[in-house]
């Protein structure tokens, strides 16, 4: 499950690189293969959900190609301080013993007043030991160099 945390953050790093901008994410799904490359469909539809909803069909089917892919996709999560901005991570490793992890990483929109911030990442549903899945996730999004520095240079932890 390492390798697939480190995809989810690989990928959850390039989803809040597209919102910092003020964009709403296009739902993407992300794939590591057999071979290690990675692989990334955008899942573009008339609406967002609908996509999304291919991206949760697309994970349950996987493809046999496929050692993990990861669906980002932008939402809300509620938080102690009510309904909030956040990329819904989902992910799921294949194999004999089909793993999942999901997360949601809460974010403060461009153009609110105070300016785009990213918060800590709210894990969900962990099945196996949260402190090495976390270290791996952020391993991942640290890899994606450029959208790492703008997640670095707006984050804001007190949510």
């Amino acid at each position: 499950m390492i390798e697939t945390a480190r995809l989810a953050g690989f990928f959850a790093a390039h989803g809040v690189w597209c919102v910092s901008e003020g964009e709403t994410l296009i739902p993407l799904l992300g794939y590591l293969h057999t071979d290690g490359e990675f692989g990334m469909d955008r899942l573009m539809f008339d609406d967002l959900a609908e996509g999304a909803r291919a991206g949760q069909d697309a994970l349950a089917d996987g493809d046999p190609s496929w050692l993990g892919a990861v669906l980002v996709a932008d939402g809300y999560v509620d938080l102690d301080h009510g309904k909030t901005d956040a990329l819904l991570v989902e992910a799921v490793e294949y194999g004999p013993y089909r793993q999942t992890l999901r997360l949601a990483v809460p974010y403060r929109v461009a153009d609110d007043p105070r300016g785009f911030a990213v918060h800590r990442p709210k894990f969900m549903n962990v099945e196996s030991d949260l402190d090495v899945l976390a270290e791996a996730f952020f391993a991942g999004g640290a890899s994606h160099t450029e959208a790492w520095a703008v997640w670095d240079a707006h984050l804001d932890e007190s949510v």
